[in-house]
C-alpha cells in the first residue's frame, strides 16, 4: 500500500484524497486550520452561519460525476435546490432585472431589452452548449502536460468552433447590441479572473452553465459540500490532521520523502500540495527543486483578490434576492483599477450573497445573512481604515438603490481582504481566484501538475490545471490522483 500525504483540505485536496483512497492508497491530509474547506470554510457568530468563500453552485454535472465515481450522489450528502430567479441585477435606483430559471421566460426578458434577442440567445447558447460539451468531454479532464495532448483529430477539427483565439467581448458583441445584455453575458467572466477583452470566447460555455444548467444552492450553505466530501473521504479511510502547519517538504535527491510539520514528520511515497503553488515552491521546497522562478510568477496575470464583508442584519431586506449583482457603476473603470493600474477602485462593482433569502437556518429569525464582495487588485495595501471606508461607501449606495435603511441595522460585522488571504492561505499576492484565464494561461500553459525534478511531488488547485472555481478544483484533484495511480 503506497502512502500519500495531501497538503491542504480544500476542494482539490479533498477530491484527490478521496480518489486515491478509493484505489487503495493510504492517504493522510494535513490542514493548517481547524476544519476542512480551504477558501470554502465556514464560521458561525451570534446565530449567523457564513460561507467564507464560494457561494455559487454552478455546473452541477461536475459534482454529480465526481460523486458517481464513488457510487454516490450529491443527494446522499446534501439537499440541493435550484434558485429562481437565478440572480438579481441592479442597474439603478428602483431598476433591476431578475434572471428567471425558466428558459422561455429568460428569452422574453432578453426580447424586452432588444428586439430579436430571444432568437439570438438560442443561437448563442447552442454554440455555448457545444463548447461546454467539448470542454467537459475532451479538454478539461486532460492533465495538460503539453500541447500534444490537444493534437487529437477531434479537438483539432473543433478548434475554430470553440473559438479559443477570439475574445469573449467580440463574440458577445457579434450577437447582441444592447449594453445591458452584454453586461449580463460578460458577468461570468468575473469568476474566471479576467475581462471580456482578454478572455477567450471559448468561455461562453459559462453562459450555458449559467442559463441552461442553472444556479443551485445546497441547503445549509456551500459548506455542506465540503462536509459531504470529507464524510465520503473518511469512509474510504482517509485520515485528517487539523491544526498542523506544514514547514517543509522533505526531499532526498530526486524524490520527496514526506513533509515536516510543526507537530512532527509524515513519511510518504507521494506528496500532493493543494496549498498555494507559489508558496509551496518558494517556502516549502529547498533550492533547486522548483518548477518555476520568482520571475515567472511575477509575470503571471493574477485573478482579483476580494474585499469581503460578512454582515448580520437585524431585519429582512425584501429588495434583495439570494444572489445580487450591482451594475449601477461602470465596470470598465473598475476593471482598469484591477488589471491596468492596480489601485483601490473608485467605482466598484459589487456582489451580494444573501442566503437567508432562501435558507432560514443561516440567520436568526427575522434577520438577514449577507456576504458583500468587491473584486480588487491583488497585492494592494490593505488597512482597516480602507475596509471601513468601502463598507460605508457601499452601504450608503445600497440604501439609495433599495430605499431601505441598512447601515444602522448591522448587528454583526467581519471583514476579510488581501492580508487575510495571505495569512490564512499563503495566497500569492493575496489573490482570491488564482490565475486569470487568459489565452496565455490556459490549458497546457498553466503551471504543471507534476514537479519536473521531483516526480512524486504533485500540485493541485486553482493555480494549476484546469483553473479557478469549485468544479475545476474537483477535477484538478482527480487529475493529480490519476497521475499517481498511473505511475504507482
Amino acid at each position: 500500500m503506497k502512502n500519500v500525504v495531501v497538503i491542504g483540505a480544500g476542494f482539490s485536496g479533498l477530491s484527490a484524497a478521496a480518489s486515491l483512497a478509493a484505489r487503495g492508497f493510504k492517504v493522510e491530509v494535513i490542514e493548517k486550520h481547524k476544519l476542512p474547506g480551504g477558501r470554502a470554510r465556514k464560521f458561525e457568530a451570534e446565530g449567523f452561519t457564513f460561507d467564507m468563500g464560494p457561494s455559487w453552485y454552478w455546473m452541477p454535472d461536475v459534482f454529480e460525476k465526481w460523486f458517481a465515481g464513488f457510487d454516490k450522489k450529491p443527494s446522499d450528502y446534501f439537499d440541493l435546490i435550484r434558485l429562481d430567479p437565478s440572480y438579481r441585477v441592479f442597474w439603478s435606483k428602483d431598476e433591476s432585472t431578475d434572471l428567471p430559471a425558466n428558459y422561455e421566460l429568460l428569452k422574453s426578458k432578453f426580447e424586452e431589452m432588444e428586439t430579436g434577442a430571444g432568437e439570438k440567445l438560442d443561437r448563442f447558447l447552442k454554440e455555448a452548449e457545444y463548447k461546454y460539451n467539448i470542454s467537459m468531454s475532451d479538454l478539461i479532464y486532460k492533465p495538460s502536460k503539453s500541447m500534444f495532448e490537444f493534437a487529437e483529430w477531434k479537438i483539432l477539427k473543433n478548434a475554430l468552433k470553440i473559438q479559443l483565439f477570439k475574445s469573449f467581448k467580440r463574440h458577445t458583441a457579434s450577437y447582441f447590441k444592447n449594453e445591458r445584455i452584454n453586461q449580463l453575458m460578460e458577468f461570468p467572466i468575473l469568476f474566471l479572473g479576467g475581462t471580456a477583452e482578454n478572455t477567450p470566447a471559448l468561455y461562453s460555455l459559462m453562459n450555458y452553465a449559467d442559463m441552461k444548467l442553472g444556479t443551485w444552492y445546497p441547503m445549509g450553505g456551500m459548506y455542506k459540500v465540503v462536509e459531504g466530501m470529507q464524510q465520503l473521504a473518511e469512509s474510504l479511510g482517509v485520515h485528517f490532521h487539523f491544526n498542523y502547519n506544514v514547514e517543509r517538504i522533505l526531499t532526498d535527491r530526486n524524490k520527496t520523502t514526506g513533509v515536516r510539520t510543526d507537530r512532527g514528520d509524515f513519511i510518504a511515497d507521494y506528496v500532493i500540495s493543494s496549498a498555494d503553488y507559489h508558496h509551496t515552491e518558494s517556502k516549502l521546497l529547498s533550492h533547486g527543486h522548483q518548477n518555476y522562478s520568482s520571475e515567472y510568477w511575477d509575470r503571471r496575470v493574477m485573478a482579483p483578490s476580494s474585499l469581503i464583508f460578512f454582515l448580520g442584519i437585524d431585519k429582512k431586506l425584501d429588495a434583495l434576492e439570494h444572489h445580487n449583482l450591482f451594475f449601477d457603476q461602470d465596470f470598465k473603470k473598475h476593471a482598469e483599477d484591477i488589471y491596468k493600474k492596480p489601485t483601490w477602485p473608485s467605482q466598484p462593482s459589487i456582489y451580494i450573497s444573501a442566503p437567508s433569502r432562501t435558507d432560514d437556518h443561516v440567520a436568526p429569525e427575522g434577520m438577514e445573512n449577507l456576504m458583500v464582495l468587491i473584486p480588487v487588485a491583488p497585492g494592494l495595501e490593505d488597512t482597516e481604515a480602507i475596509r471601513e471606508k468601502y463598507l460605508k461607501l457601499f452601504m450608503l449606495r445600497l440604501e439609495k438603490l433599495t430605499g431601505e435603511s441598512i447601515l444602522d441595522h448591522i448587528v454583526y460585522k467581519r471583514s476579510y481582504a488581501i492580508s487575510d488571504f495571505v495569512k490564512d492561505y499563503n495566497a500569492f499576492k493575496g489573490n482570491a481566484y488564482g490565475l486569470a484565464n487568459t489565452l496565455r494561461q490556459t490549458a497546457f500553459l498553466k503551471p504543471k501538475l507534476v514537479n519536473k525534478k521531483l516526480p512524486n511531488l504533485l500540485y493541485t488547485g486553482q493555480l494549476s490545471v484546469p483553473g479557478p472555481g469549485v468544479p475545476p478544483a474537483l477535477i484538478s484533484g482527480q487529475l493529480v490522483a490519476s497521475e499517481i495511480i498511473n505511475s504507482a
